[in-house]
């Protein structure tokens, strides 16, 4: 990889990769180690326990919320009544033998749920890619990406559209503050505690020891940003 000047930014071009293929980052640190790190810039990732980078193509999805989305440009948003439901995706319902509904199956489902109990809004606890199902999403490894826990961003777009299809608004949680010490996501990213895209500071908690985010880089406020408006 090539550093684009002083701006901290690494660029490389590899012909011959298409949807499906997997990758992770190989990092040189200061101390002559090797890392291995997954793709904060990803958008699908391995089913944890593993946790590289899956190529995906994000424009395999076409939406039909398109009524939904003109009657919220013209709403009064203000003077609307609202009455959010929050929920996390992955204790919110199971199957019978214990495992996760997709976002397919979770669709349907909350729909009728929803519309049964007069919500004008559902809000998703974090649903970015996370290593460890007890966070409840507040561990995020892949900020652009829905987890794959409960099937393919494709299929997340899948519910978002039900439930816009049928006057439900989706609000998501933003976890912009920290994320996990797991090697392979922003912890020691390039291998100290100053890096060149983050500043970090560490604490423990009762799941383990959290790594928070300060605000001093602008490479790091640019990443975040770029979190925020990509949901």
């Amino acid at each position: 990889m090539s550093c684009l000047k002083d701006s901290g930014i690494w660029e490389l071009f590899i012909p011959g990769i298409y949807a499906g293929d997997v990758y992770k980052y190989s990092v040189k640190n200061s101390n002559g180690n090797i890392v291995y790190k997954s793709d904060p810039y990803g958008n699908f990732f391995e089913i944890r326990p593993k946790n590289a980078t899956i190529i995906y193509d994000t424009d395999d999805y076409k939406w039909t919320d398109v009524i939904w989305m003109r009657k919220r440009e013209d709403a009064d948003i203000y003077n609307a009544p609202l009455n959010i439901y929050e929920l996390h995706l992955g204790s919110w319902m199971k199957c019978e033998n214990g495992r996760y509904l997709t976002y397919r199956e979770l669709a349907g489902r909350l729909v009728e749920y929803i519309k049964y109990m007069g919500y004008t809004h559902v809000e998703f606890l974090p649903v970015m890619e996370q290593p460890f199902d007890g966070s409840w999403g507040y561990q995020v490894t892949g900020y652009f990406a829905p987890t794959s826990r409960y099937g393919k961003p494709g299929d997340f777009k899948y519910l978002v559209d039900m439930l816009h299809k049928n006057d439900i608004g989706v609000i998501l949680d933003w976890v912009p503050a920290h994320f996990p010490k797991d090697s392979h996501g922003l912890a020691y990213f390039d291998g100290a505690l100053y890096m060149n895209i983050m500043t970090i500071y560490v604490v423990n908690t009762l799941s383990g020891v959290q790594m928070y985010l300060t605000m001093k880089e602008m490479k790091l406020r640019t990443f975040l940003s770029l979190t925020y408006f990509f949901g």
